[in-house]
Order: structure tokens, then C-alpha cells, then sequence
């Protein structure tokens, strides 16, 4: 445990090293609302088959105009996740 003091805050922080292997995958996400709902239904979609998902980086964001309006917004991502030993 590393204690840090300045005048009126202390912190206290600890770090834990622990070593796994990740897996990433590509996975696209959709929203009629916005790019940040795009990428919460991906992540939310995921979840439910992919366990222990520790990061999602947008890689791509597009969005679909039909008739001069825009009617989707496309999210890709990529999640990475620990695989179990």
C-alpha cells in the first residue's frame, strides 16, 4: 500500500499485478438516439454470452442517412475479456 499526503487529501493506493490472458472480438452496435446508446446496446448485447468484459474501444462510428435525415447511428467496438484458466 503507497500512501500519497498533500495539504488536505490523503490517498491511499494500492496496486494488485495479476496476470491473464484477454480475448478481443469485433462487435457493431446500433441506435436510432445516439453513438453512446449505440455502444451501450453492443456492450449490453455482449454481456449476455461473453463474460468478464474489461474494456470496449469504438474503433468506427458512421451513421446511416436515408431521405437527407439521419436514421441510424453504428457503433464498432472492440471488447476484450478474460478467458478462464
Amino acid at each position: 500500500m503507497k500512501t500519497i499526503k498533500y495539504s488536505r487529501l490523503v490517498l491511499s493506493l494500492e496496486v494488485i499485478c495479476y496476470m491473464g490472458i484477454y480475448k478481443i472480438i469485433d462487435i457493431v452496435g446500433t441506435s436510432n438516439k445516439s453513438f453512446a446508446d449505440a455502444a451501450k446496446n453492443a456492450v449490453d448485447e455482449a454481456s449476455m454470452t461473453v463474460r468478464k468484459i474489461r474494456r470496449a474501444e469504438v474503433t468506427k462510428m458512421d451513421v446511416k442517412v436515408e431521405d437527407d435525415k439521419l436514421v441510424l447511428y453504428r457503433v464498432e467496438l472492440k471488447i476484450s475479456f478474460e478467458i478462464e484458466r
